[in-house]
């Protein structure tokens, strides 16, 4: 077992931890985004980096096949979709003992700025710092917590298995959850969009998202393994959309991601995870076999193995 998953039950309160939450599926980006915030560290022994992973929280497996709504709209819930950790990032305190700092991002997140200064920054007694991404999913207050600094004493009241069952009793809607819907808005502060930067690598750049799902660099050419928001368009209700994204999953792939540097950059740090054995060649066959992982994968670590990019000023 890689250093980055072991359990989190137990957690030594006296330095901050960054949770990259994951699944099956986007463990190996995981594996990467751990390394990314290790290697730009000035000091990578002042905090922990730990995997949450969805096949080892038995709430969230209990749940397959158990309904809840997003958006208002009915869905089914499987451990086998892509973005099945996402409810893991409130389970952040619990892992902590609702006691000291804990960073939680996507499995796609990578780091190319030093995260002992967002550990190091003021917090002005907020509980949640996370970006505001206004007009995203039509929602002009819109608030990702793809990314989110948390002060975890000032959470009593996330506590996950509760959560989770008034997730699928219907008494709280996915997305009321997932964009702090129902947080008191002076207690989150808004983190500066370089802490979550959705597919821009500039100067500025401290956390690297590469949040659009369809152009993650290491699934390129892969049939596309998530679900699509099924959401009306127009007259037509989501009921009638249903099949087509259905269809569409069927036959579409994952593109290349518009900006190649990305696909260097991540490939590159895939190739130090493999030569400082954080990684196993194994690991990427295995990812590889499942679908998981583009099967040019070793061809693009050898292209890019001591060529990390590095941000320009044309992506400002």
């Amino acid at each position: 077992m890689s250093q980055a998953s072991t359990p989190t039950d137990r957690l030594p309160m006296n330095r901050p931890v960054v949770f990259i939450h994951t699944n099956a599926k986007q463990r190996l980006g995981a594996l990467v985004s751990a390394h990314s915030f290790r290697r730009n560290a000035r000091d990578p022994d002042a905090f922990e980096v730990r995997l949450l992973e969805a096949e080892h929280s038995a709430p969230l497996r209990a749940a397959e096949g158990r309904s809840f709504l997003r958006g208002g709209h009915s869905r089914v819930w499987h451990m086998d979709d892509l973005q099945s950790f996402t409810p893991l990032r409130f389970a952040v305190p619990d892992a902590m003992g609702h006691r000291g700092v804990g960073l939680v991002v996507d499995p796609d997140v990578f780091a190319v700025g030093d995260v002992g200064e967002l550990f190091a920054r003021d917090r002005e007694g907020k509980a949640i710092w996370c970006r505001a991404r206004p007009g995203h999913n039509g929602a002009p207050d819109y608030l990702a917590t793809s990314v989110m600094l948390l002060d975890c004493a000032l959470l009593p009241h996330w506590r996950f298995e509760p959560m989770l069952e008034d997730l699928f009793a219907g008494r709280l809607d996915y997305v009321e959850m997932i964009e702090l819907r129902r947080e008191p808005r002076e207690s989150i502060g808004l983190l500066d969009p370089v802490w979550n930067d959705f597919d821009r690598l500039s100067p500025e750049t401290r956390l690297l998202h590469t949040t659009k799902r369809r152009t993650q660099p290491w699934k390129t050419g892969l049939p596309v393994d998530f679900t699509p928001r099924e959401r009306g368009f127009g007259p037509i209700p989501a009921a009638l959309v249903r099949p087509l994204l259905r269809l569409w999953t069927a036959h579409a792939r994952y593109r290349p991601h518009p900006d190649a540097r990305q696909e260097a950059l991540f490939f590159a740090l895939l190739a130090e995870c493999l030569d400082g054995g954080s990684v196993t060649r194994e690991e990427v066959a295995d990812g590889i076999r499942e679908r998981h992982i583009r099967p040019d994968s070793m061809v693009l670590v050898d292209r890019y193995r001591g060529h990390l990019p590095r941000p320009s000023a044309a992506a400002a």
